[in-house]
């Protein structure tokens, strides 16, 4: 579809979804958006974005209308509750970008479905910093031609498209998949590392060999590097959205009957992290706690860098 004089609604403008939301109005897209947090809505004012006070009058307003929320609740309620987009006038499309499992998406695609609403099953990866660098994995289930539809504003969000096929809910798998495995080399790779800065190894040297073998993974190229060996720990996602994901990837799991024997211990890992108040911290403070336990930090001695 053509983009010239665009419309699209945003629903959910927190850390991933005002990042992506972002992505579409700098290139030119009029946005409808509504978030519960009035800040967060004052800060697309420079983009003459029109306000909305709830989901169902962003869905009057736009036929195209993406969402981005924390959990498969708020998703439930925003997408077939009170004042919610089923109830609106003029959408057609709902692209729910949420981490919320295979069974709640399938469940939001039947319910909108019935209001003749079609759900573009829309996952991404990345991260905050992926949302406003255009570098976000999008992971798409759904209709071939509604996705079509929406394509070419997915293409301004990232050209880093995935296609899973025309099942709603794939998608999701996907997604739950990329963060078990993410989730698990963290707490893996975080543990290891205290290990030998314990033994007195240097945190640098340790990160340039994991990173030049077989030990090489996302959290040791992107995350140790840019988060915690400088100490700044701001790589902008929280500790409670990582949990949520295994926790949800565990339930799918639980559902078709596939034993998640790694998956569950890491769950123990995170778990820890959210009893102790590190729910609301960044995820890479995961690691201060295997610190703490054995008298060591791993830090860089070059300093901070980012």
């Amino acid at each position: 579809m053509s983009l010239e004089k665009a419309e699209a609604g945003f629903i959910g403008l927190g850390a991933m979804g005002g990042g992506i939301a972002r992505r579409l109005a700098n290139a030119g897209i009029k946005l409808h958006v509504y978030d519960p947090d009035a800040t967060k809505t004052a800060a697309f004012a420079k983009w003459n974005a029109v306000v909305h006070p709830n989901p169902q009058s962003v869905a009057d307003a736009t036929e195209i209308v993406f969402a981005c929320l924390p959990n498969s609740k708020v998703s439930k309620a925003v997408a077939y509750g009170s004042s919610s987009v089923s109830e609106g006038k003029k959408i057609k499309t709902y692209v729910e970008m949420s981490t919320i499992g295979r069974t709640p998406l399938i469940d939001i695609a039947q319910k909108l479905q019935s209001k003749s609403i079609n759900v573009v099953d829309c996952p991404v990866s990345g991260g905050p910093k992926g949302a406003d660098n255009g570098t976000l994995a999008i992971i798409v289930a759904g209709d071939p031609a509604v996705v079509n539809h929406v394509r070419d504003h997915l293409n301004l969000i990232s050209k880093n498209v995935f296609e899973m096929g025309p099942e709603p809910g794939m998608a999701q798998m996907m997604k739950l998949v990329n963060n078990l495995i993410s989730a698990t080399n963290m707490a893996s790779a975080f543990e290891a590392l205290v290990l030998g800065a314990k033994a007195g190894l240097d945190a640098d040297m340790m990160v340039n060999v994991i990173n030049a073998s077989t030990g090489r993974n996302s959290a040791t190229t992107d995350k140790v590097p840019k988060s915690v060996l400088p100490g700044t720990f701001d790589y902008g996602a929280a500790t409670r959205t990582l949990h949520k994901d295994i926790t949800v990837g565990l339930e799918e799991a639980e559902a078709l009957g596939v034993p998640m024997w790694v998956a569950r211990n890491t769950r123990q890992v995170w778990e820890f992290a959210m009893t102790q108040g590190g729910a609301d911290l960044d995820f890479t403070t995961l690691i201060q706690y295997f610190e703490k336990w054995a008298g060591v930090e791993v830090r860089s001695k070059k300093g901070a860098q980012k």
